[in-house]
């Protein structure tokens, strides 16, 4: 939800009138999506880029107005706390080398960003959850002043009261007090958008439901979340309760999920289905004119795109008034290289695009419920996840680990980016680094643990902790992927 949100109030007038435009809202997308030509661009993938601010000492660092400022770039945004930021890459086609492109823009961006944090005593840290960050971290006074989270977090607030509770399991579970959805800023991802046309849209978005699973088992990067060692994406639990609105959702869908079935009648349902499901948070009413778009001729649909941005699934339709609809993949976490995340980016979009062209359709193949279940086990268990997929005949499904199952996918995902043009070799490249995770068992956050580990033998938790963050910090700056990193030396 890129739109900038200035009104601070509203009255039921403007709920009752956002309401009727969402309704016509959905019937002019329907007329939209079906304008020849609609969505019949390149293939092509973008990406943003979360990222904490931290202090010498491993502490965040509320420095992102300052930092911002000094970049002096507009593909730096403030993100939900004052300690975080985010970088917007420019999307590339999907084919050639288009993760390379990403990479160095990602490197380049991180390197302005690093000059500036550091002429405020700040440096910036790409991972899941900092390790750090304690519950005072997270209070309502960390929040990004004015903005867009100022404002969800005013109409959350409205309806589910304060403070609430969140609770994690794990290997040490713990609980947190939340009086705000400032405890979103303990997360951080690397989020992917993939163009699909209409017609595609069902199989492709079917499809990155089925493949995140695996995907995300391989990409563990938090760990680590209030001083305990919880799931290998902590991020997953955290994010899907920080926003409060469980309890009061406890009747119907809550707006941070997986969702709850497989997707038919095309990407217009997703739409309908957050339109149904899901109360007006911002009905901010738009005045903009002309209605369509100066060059694309597509509908703007303001208030729709505002109202789809206040509903977060972890693989989230996105309608563009340029004249196209894209899969917004949000499970992955921000680091802990560039390579690291160019390399789940290939696995998980190769993956996806070869799901959607197989003739088999993924609905007739395995219950939705074992999909999200793959996912959720993949968030808790990282590679020694126990999942469910398609056997290789095609007849049936089989349980393995995910160590065993990735490398039997890496294939098929080598497959979907050739055939969508991008070159072998870089493919190649990329899920190799995914394999020598699988080989050597150790992802960004198995790192973490073990590091953690080695470090407490001579230190107290939290030490050990800020100790951790450093030479994670140290070691991610040598751009060389996580499955080659040596755990810290032990000191005293």
């Amino acid at each position: 939800m890129g739109l900038e949100i200035e009104q601070e109030t509203f009255d039921e007038a403007d709920y009752s009138l956002f309401r009727e435009r969402l309704e016509d809202s959905v019937g002019a997308l329907h007329k939209a999506l079906a304008v020849p030509g609609f969505g019949q661009s390149e293939t092509s993938v973008g990406a943003e880029l979360e990222m904490f601010l931290m202090t010498a000492d491993g502490r965040p660092a509320a420095l992102n107005e300052r930092v911002r400022r000094t970049v002096s770039d507009r593909r730096i945004a403030l993100e939900v706390d004052q300690f975080n930021l985010e970088a917007n890459l420019t999307p590339v086609e999907l084919r050639g080398r288009p993760f390379t492109a990403m990479r160095a823009e990602t490197d380049t961006l991180l390197e302005a960003v690093g000059r500036a944090a550091g002429s405020h005593g700040a440096r910036p840290v790409l991972i899941g959850t900092l390790p750090t960050l304690v519950p005072s971290d997270l209070r309502r006074s960390a929040l990004t002043p004015r903005g867009r989270f100022h404002h969800i977090e005013n109409a959350l607030a409205r309806r589910r009261g304060t403070p609430y509770l969140l609770v994690f399991d794990g290997d040490e579970p713990c609980t947190l007090m939340a009086d705000s959805i400032a405890v979103q800023g303990a997360t951080s991802s690397w989020q992917l958008h993939l163009v699909v046309t209409p017609a595609e849209f069902t199989r492709a978005y079917n499809a990155a439901q089925l493949a995140t699973g695996p995907v995300l088992a391989a990409a563990g990067n938090s760990p680590l979340l209030l001083g305990r060692r919880l799931w290998h994406e902590t991020r997953i639990p955290m994010y899907e309760q920080g926003f409060g609105d469980r309890a009061a959702a406890a009747a119907g869908p809550v707006r941070a999920s997986f969702g709850s079935h497989w997707l038919d009648g095309g990407v217009v349902r997703l739409f309908e289905d957050a339109v149904r499901d899901h109360e007006v948070l911002l009905p901010v009413l738009s005045a903009r004119e002309p209605a369509h778009h100066r060059t694309s001729g597509a509908p703007w649909l303001e208030e729709l795109r505002l109202h789809q941005g206040t509903v977060w699934t972890w693989n989230r339709p996105v309608y563009d008034p340029d004249g196209h609809v894209r899969i917004e993949f949000r499970a992955l976490p921000s680091g802990p290289t560039s390579i690291d995340m160019a390399a789940n980016s290939a696995f998980l979009l190769g993956l996806t695009l070869y799901l959607s062209r197989q003739p088999n359709d993924i609905r007739t193949t395995m219950a939705f419920e074992t999909a999200r279940e793959n996912f959720y086990r993949a968030a808790r268990s990282g590679l020694e996840a126990r999942l469910c997929w398609p056997s290789a005949d095609q007849t049936g499904l089989a349980w393995s680990s995910a160590a065993e199952l990735i490398p039997r996918l890496l294939p098929l995902a080598a497959e979907g980016l050739i055939s969508a043009g991008v070159d072998a070799g870089e493919a190649e490249e990329l899920l190799w680094v995914v394999a020598g995770r699988v080989s050597t068992g150790q992802t960004g956050s198995v790192w973490q643990l073990r590091a953690l580990q080695a470090l407490e033998e001579r230190a107290d938790r939290r030490t050990a902790l800020c100790r951790l963050t450093d030479a994670y910090t140290q070691v991610s700056a040598s751009h060389e992927p996580v499955h080659t990193w040596g755990i810290p030396a032990r000191r005293g």
